[in-house]
Formats: C-alpha cells, structure tokens, sequence
C-alpha cells in the first residue's frame, strides 16, 4: 500500500469545528466529501499556533523551536532542509501555489526576506521569478490576506494577465485604495478573487504533472479564514439569518487565568512589561470592544469557508479528471485555529487553548486509508513531512523530529502519539510558554513569571476551571510536569545514527 503523488491543500486561520460534516451550522460539501472518502482526525494540532512557525514546521518535520523560525517577524533559515529538498532529490516535481509566510514583510543585509515591501510589488521581478524556494522548483506566491495592503507577486500578475487592469481598487493604501472603513462586503468580483486565482494555478500545475508523467508534491495555499473577515457577493450573506452557535466568555472564568489572559478583558490594559522587541504582540491587547459586531464577524468567517470550499471542490474535480486520484494523497489541513468570542478573545494571540491549538486535519488515499474513518488518535502538524515520506516509500531523514503516523492512517495501529507538545515564543521570554496535551490532560508552562495552566479536558472541554494553583490537583500537575519533561527530552533532534564506539 502507498501513493505516488501528494496533494496539500491548507487554509489560514481556520477552527477546528469548521466543517460541515461535524457542525450542520457550515456548509463545506467539497471538505465533507474529501472526508467521506479518507480518514478524518478529531484531536490534530499545531506545533504553534501562528503561521510562519507552524508552515516552517509543516515542511521541515521540526518544532519552531528547532527551524529557527520561532515566531512571526522571523524567517525559515535557508539552510534548513525541507520534504522539498529530499522530494527533489527523488525526481519529484515541487509546487507552492498561494500563500508561503517562511520570511518577514520587513528586509535587512543580514536577513534578506523576498516577501517584504517594496519587493512584493515589484512585479517586473515576480513576472520572472518562480523559485527555487525552500525546496519548492515552482511558486506562484500572494502575501495579502483580504484586502490587505501586501497584495502583490504572482497574484497581482494574474489578476492583470485576466483583465483586472484596476486589481489596486480593492486593497488598502498604500498599495491600493479601497476604503479602510469598508467591512464584510469586498467588491472585488470573485472570479478575480485569490480563491480562484489557486485554484486555476493548481490545475493548471496538474495538468503540466500528467503530461509530463513525473510524481509530484503540490501545496496550495490557501489564505482564508483570515481575518479580517472580507467576502465577495453572495459569501458575505451566505449565513445571516441562520442558526449560529456564537461563543463567548463565560462570567468568572477569567479568575484564575494567568494575567495576561485577565488583562485582555480590560478595556484598557497596560500589556507594555510583556514588550522586549518592540513588534506589534498578537493578542496582548483588549479584546472588549463596543464597536466589534461577533455574530457579523462568524457569519462572514463562515462565508469566507464557504468560498475556500467550492475552489478546493474544483482542485479534487480536476484530479478525478485527470485520472490521477487513485495515485494521489490528498491532505487537507490549516495552520492553526481561530477565536471567535471563545474565552472572549477573538483572533489569535499566546492564549495555547483548543480554539487556537486544535486544527481540522482530512487524509485521502485510496488503497491506503479506508474511506469514512474517523479516529481520535493525537496527531502534530510536525508529523506531516515524516508521514508524507514514509507514505512515499522514502526513508525519513534523522534530524526530522515528527514521527510518522503513516501506521495510524493505514489502519495498521490505533494510535501512535501519547501526548502533543506545542509551542508560542512571541518575545523572547516574556511571551515564551509551552503546552502538553494527552488523551485527559492539557498542561501549559510560562517561561517567566511560574505560573500555568492545567485543564481536565475530559470534565472541562471547554478550558474553563483552571487547575494549575488549586491545592487538590498538585499531584497531578507534578505527574504532568514529569510527563513533559520526559516528552520534550524525546523530541532531540539526530544528525545521524551512532556509527562508532568513538
């Protein structure tokens, strides 16, 4: 049993309990389908719950702790080997299509980043440039997120090439000069939309792999749900009026929080302790807001998934058409999770709960993972270039610090993991905290200031009751405090094997 080809496909941003086939609430018929067909995962996490960690992490089979891109505003080090760089090696073709996030938006001597202003824009330099990067013989890359200003590379090229000669109307200044104040409703015609824009490119890159008759790796990237949450007609209205389950803070919860988590829900807090590098600090501000419209914001977020969903039907259509389905893995996953009122935080920030850790996670192979399965087996994002190796037949590389749970999708074991391990290195101690998870248990550690978090995720799904300092559960939070030393020291990465006494 095994596959020849591999598809990824990846969204930005997106909750765990965001597709249709677990919440009646959304509609994703295409995701659904993916899921019907392969195996679908209930407890998969991220490494890192923000982007350019966990996407390093996605491609090196590293914890950002080990790539060296730690947190936003660093950059993947080039010399860092990628699934890419092994894939190449083995005569595979290499494709990004969409959003790769491995560098910074700002550029220096020491640490050049080809996604940074003013380059992003230049698009005499994308129109000849398409790799290599970081493993990947071919990219077609956009660095915006909606209509935000960094819109640029290979996707402004398309939009130009389609006869959007006017593409800088629907994105912010001072690339554009769209109206900041405008909300949930984006103008931009959705066949010009950066849905359609991966879409197209990915078949477009099948179809060039079946010519060729060459295995292939193809990502892509996709970069919604990230907010802010912008979507063309009809998307932006797809869910009002419907029954959404909108979460939100629950009285008291907050009370034995750690104080950052306390201070977000001060109107307004002094967060500048936490403050060594001087970069903006995701999440550590107030998230009371008189002006914040939650039930708008789901209902657009839903919508903006929605989307996403019709043009990854489009990508597995022209798979079937090719005929190369029976020869592809096909997974499905995000980067990280959302917040959308849970704990009364929106968005994302060091806050190491489910919302943010948990990540949706389908896997589709026929003649390997039986269709319609499901499993509650942990999994990790860092486990996915190992897995996509083994799955290949190709033997994986020592250094790699995932493990492959290519056992586990097959059907020849239960599960394979104990426990996740997660990571948020914001500053470079303020904001430095760890999470392990089990089956029951999720403990967090702060670097700085000795306080945590234990939660019983069995009696309190919902991360609410905060155990860490209550007298009762010492013994347990020892046990846990042992149990992830011992996973941490396991996670060491090896060069190579031991050859010699000396």
């Amino acid at each position: 049993m095994g596959c020849k080809n591999i598809l990824l496909i990846t969204s930005d941003q997106q909750h765990y309990n965001t597709i249709g086939i677990n919440n009646p609430e959304i509609e994703t018929p295409n995701l659904d389908r993916l899921a019907s067909q392969g195996m679908l995962f209930s407890r998969a996490y991220c490494p890192n719950p923000t982007c350019t960690p966990t996407r390093a992490s996605l491609i090196t089979g590293l914890y950002p702790s080990q790539h060296g891109a730690w947190t936003l505003g660093t950059k993947l080090p080039e010399c860092v080997p990628t699934i890419g760089d092994y894939l190449n090696k083995e005569g595979y073709e290499t494709a990004l299509i969409g959003k790769a996030h491995f560098q910074p938006i700002n550029s220096t001597e020491e640490y050049p980043s080809l996604e940074s202003e003013p380059l992003l824009q230049d698009l005499d330099f994308w129109k000849d440039f398409h790799g290599p990067f970081y493993g990947f013989n071919h990219i077609e890359l956009a660095r915006n997120h909606t209509n935000e200003f960094l819109v640029g590379q290979h996707y402004a090229l398309w939009m130009e090439e389609k006869g959007c000669k006017n593409w800088r109307d629907y994105f912010t200044a001072p690339t554009g000069t769209m109206d900041p104040a405008q909300k949930y409703h984006w103008d931009l015609p959705e066949e010009y939309h950066y849905d359609a824009w991966i879409a197209e490119r990915s078949c477009a890159m099948l179809d060039q792999y079946k010519k060729d008759g060459k295995p292939f790796f193809l990502w892509s990237s996709f970069f919604d749900p990230h907010p802010d949450y912008l979507a063309p007609s009809p998307w932006d209205t797809m869910y009002q009026d419907r029954k959404l389950t909108l979460p939100s803070v629950v009285p008291g919860e907050h009370e034995n929080s750690p104080r950052q988590h306390q201070l977000t829900q001060q109107e307004h807090p002094d967060f500048s302790s936490y403050k060594e590098s001087g970069y903006l600090m995701h999440g550590m501000h107030s998230h009371v807001s008189p002006d914040r419209n939650p039930r708008r914001d789901m209902e657009v977020y839903y919508g903006m998934i929605s989307l996403m969903d019709k043009y990854i039907g489009k990508i597995l259509d022209h798979l079937d058409a090719l005929g190369l389905t029976e020869d592809t893995l096909v997974v499905f996953t995000t980067d990280h999770g959302n917040l959308f009122g849970q704990h009364g935080l929106y968005a994302k920030g060091p806050f190491l709960y489910e919302d943010l850790l948990r990540v949706p996670l389908i896997a589709r192979c026929p003649g390997m993972i039986a269709p319609g399965t499901t499993t509650d087996s942990l999994q990790s994002l860092v486990d996915i270039a190992p897995t996509f190796l083994d799955c290949l037949g190709l033997p994986i590389p020592y250094h790699m610090t995932g493990i492959s749970e290519k056992p586990v999708w097959d059907g020849s074991v239960d599960t394979l993991r104990s426990c996740i391990l997660a990571e948020h290195h914001h500053e470079p101690t303020t904001i430095q905290e760890r999470a392990y998870v089990d089956s029951r248990y999720k403990l967090v550690v702060y670097q700085e200031d000795g306080t945590g978090e234990l939660y019983d995720l069995e009696e309190d799904p919902q991360e609410l009751n905060n155990l860490w300092a209550q007298p009762q559960y010492a013994d347990l939070k020892n046990d846990l405090l042992l149990k992830y030393i011992r996973a941490d020291l396991s996670r060491e990465s090896k060069s190579m094997p031991r050859i010699a006494n000396a």
